[in-house]
């Protein structure tokens, strides 16, 4: 028997049409993904429902010569919904979704250690007729806190196909691909789950006992640990702890790997001055590309580290627990568990955090997380943190056990989070007044040992996003870029007329550089940015940024390259005013870097973003709103962090 995995494209729905689709429907943390991966492979086509925003997974899956279209709907735990995407779930397994075509059947998938509650959410899927096979997950882990159940024997009381499934380890999914390739003949349970709560409560508990069913022993090491992450006070400081250790584990790790990566672009650029000689095809390919995008690219180190760290605190099952204690703080600004939630998925991005406010089944904390979402400091902020925090601290500075980058870092990443709740507060009071609440009720899944494979898929994925942006939007502007620098030509004549040494390649590119398009147009919005401490150089950086934040990186790379293309890390740091009040002044004093770290916290320079911001509320206004609201509090935070830093004798 075979299997493959092909991806569903949205343009090949009428080329499928004949294929048979299987929904695949369970609770949150029921292991739904797992299954999903193990039916289809890594590879899956995501997009939107036709109408709405929320996302949509479909992959396709082969099986005895056959194929099916398997989609794994939200997460839901009833089919009573609450938020946009429950409702989803509902409407598709109903067949109410317009362009989507009702599954002929279904997969329903449980967890093991939860099986009681779940078995309210399987009678209710059961009760709209479509052929059922239910699978049922974590069973290694019930046998390993001494629980029983015998899946035979589950089948046979609620009438439908059971498979037991260990989705990270592949156990079952060959078993549950032969049960796809029966699902015509699928039965249909004698007796329909009745609807009344009480009577089934009293129905599930027979079908417990029919499956010889034991729960599974208290996870009293979850228990133990609990007893101190939740708490009130040491869970707050766990909380903070675990994220200054994040942090420091970011920039100590990641720096040999930096300075490799850093040392094999500089030697791709020597090969370029060796090999192509001077001019513009050098200085595009060394300059624009490797200079610039490579500027970038060697922050990848971090990057991945960020991912992978974020992962395992995720997989481990901490980031539940670093929901509930915030829950407390949220509060305290109208909102809940499940907004920190959205608001912590924007620590990679903030386009998933935006579309995670989706679970959220009130309007008004809907629209409060987006708009304070993009203060989260996300990964595309890293590469400008690390550049900046690393021309103001010295790497050898310690407070304490702690390195001072470090310490650093995460007060950047503090301020982002503790900003975006005022910010949440007030939009939330400006929002739709018609949304009540809801209660806030999280599940703890007990820890586990994050499984290897998921956790590279995870880390891949972002990984892999942030690399391609570097092959699209950051080349594009990084191009852009050199070509506002390197333009308008100077003949040799004019060189000579302004004193330059026409044989001196650097002394040419500095004129050229100090007298291109992007030079003008910097000392046109200096102005602006002038109090701030921002030179034109800065300033081009920072409107490229508009575009994708990076692309600062390339810029200030890009410059520095023509400065002292030996070592252009030493230009950024003895970098100078070439004229005005200030000529010969340092640009990256403690103050104005401040400014620049402080600028880049709060700016909303990203218009995917926005774009997406747009998708979700459905109109410019709030896209519109964000982007000014930010880019005001940008100036006037920059403005005042480099006022304090100059008072303390930055």
């Amino acid at each position: 028997m075979s299997a493959g995995c092909h991806d569903a494209a949205s343009g090949a729905e009428t080329t499928l049409a004949a294929v048979p689709r299987i929904a695949l429907v369970g609770s949150p943390n029921a292991g739904k993904t797992s299954v999903f991966n193990g039916l289809t492979g890594l590879r899956a086509k995501t997009g939107n429902y036709p109408g709405v925003t929320v996302s949509r997974f479909v992959g396709v899956c082969r099986t005895g010569g056959q194929k099916y279209v398997i989609e794994d709907l939200p997460g839901t735990y009833g089919l009573e919904p609450v938020s946009p995407d429950e409702r989803i779930a509902v409407d598709v397994l109903d067949g109410r979704l317009e362009g989507v075509r009702r599954p002929d059947a279904v997969l329903i998938v449980v967890d093991a250690t939860t099986l009681r509650r779940s078995l309210g959410f399987v009678a209710e899927v059961l009760a709209r007729g479509l052929p059922a096979c239910v699978v049922v997950t974590f069973t290694d882990e019930l046998a390993r806190r001494q629980g029983r159940l015998d899946v035979g024997a589950l089948g046979q009381a609620l009438g439908v196909p059971t498979v037991a499934v260990v989705g990270h380890r592949g156990y079952g999914i060959a078993r549950l691909r032969e049960q796809l390739a029966l699902w015509r003949t699928w039965p249909a349970p004698a007796v329909t789950p009745p609807t009344d709560p009480a009577e089934r409560d009293a129905w599930a508990t027979s079908v417990l006992a029919f499956a010889d069913y034991r729960a599974p022993e208290r996870h009293r090491v979850t228990e133990r640990v609990d007893a101190v992450l939740l708490h009130p006070v040491w869970g707050t400081v766990v909380f903070f702890a675990v994220m200054v250790l994040f942090f420091q584990t970011v920039f100590t790790v990641a720096a040999p790997l930096q300075d490799g990566v850093e040392a094999l672009f500089a030697r791709l650029s020597g090969l370029v001055a060796d090999h192509v000689g001077p001019g513009w095809p050098a200085g595009l390919l060394g300059d624009a590309l490797i200079g610039g995008v490579g500027g970038v690219l060697v922050f990848v180190p971090q990057i991945v580290l960020l991912f992978l760290l974020l992962a395992l605190l995720e997989g481990v099952g901490y980031m539940a627990r670093a929901a509930f204690v915030m829950d407390r703080v949220m509060a305290r600004f109208g909102l809940e568990g499940r907004a920190f939630v959205a608001l912590l998925s924007s620590f990679a991005c903030a386009i998933p955090g935006i579309m995670a406010t989706r679970t959220l089944p009130s309007a008004r904390d809907r629209l409060a997380t987006m708009m304070a979402a993009p203060l989260m400091t996300c990964s595309a902020r890293l590469p400008v943190y690390v550049l900046l925090i690393g021309l103001l601290v010295d790497p050898s500075r310690s407070v304490g056990p702690f390195g001072a980058q470090g310490l650093v870092m995460f007060g950047l990443y503090l301020l982002g989070a503790v900003s975006a709740l005022p910010a949440a507060w007030v939009f939330k009071k400006l929002g739709d007044r018609r949304g009540q609440a809801v209660p806030f009720s999280m599940e703890m899944p007990p820890y586990r040992l994050p499984a290897p494979r998921a956790v590279l898929v995870a880390v891949w994925s972002s990984a892999r996003a942030f690399l391609r942006k570097c092959s699209t939007v950051i080349v594009a502007t990084t191009v852009a870029l050199w070509l506002l620098l390197n333009l308008p030509l100077h003949s040799a004549a004019d060189l000579r007329a302004a004193g330059v040494d026409t044989g001196d390649p650097v002394a040419v590119s500095a004129y050229t550089v100090e007298h291109s398009y992007a030079a003008g147009l910097g000392r046109a919005v200096g102005p602006v940015f002038e109090p701030l401490g921002f030179d034109w150089r800065i300033t081009i950086g920072v409107l490229s940024a508009q575009g994708a934040r990076e692309t600062f990186v390339a810029t200030l790379g890009q410059v520095a390259a023509v400065e002292d293309p030996e070592d252009p890390a030493r230009a950024l740091r003895d970098m100078t005013y070439s004229d005005g009040p200030r000529a010969g002044e340092a640009v990256f004093t403690a103050p104005t870097i401040a400014a620049l770290l402080v600028y880049f916290v709060y700016a909303l320079q990203c218009m995917a973003t926005v774009a997406v911001l747009r998708r979700e509320t459905g109109t410019w206004r709030w896209p519109v709103i964000a982007f000014t609201y930010l880019t005001a509090l940008a100036w006037l935070m920059a403005c005042l962090a480099r006022t304090v830093t100059a008072l303390l004798g930055g």
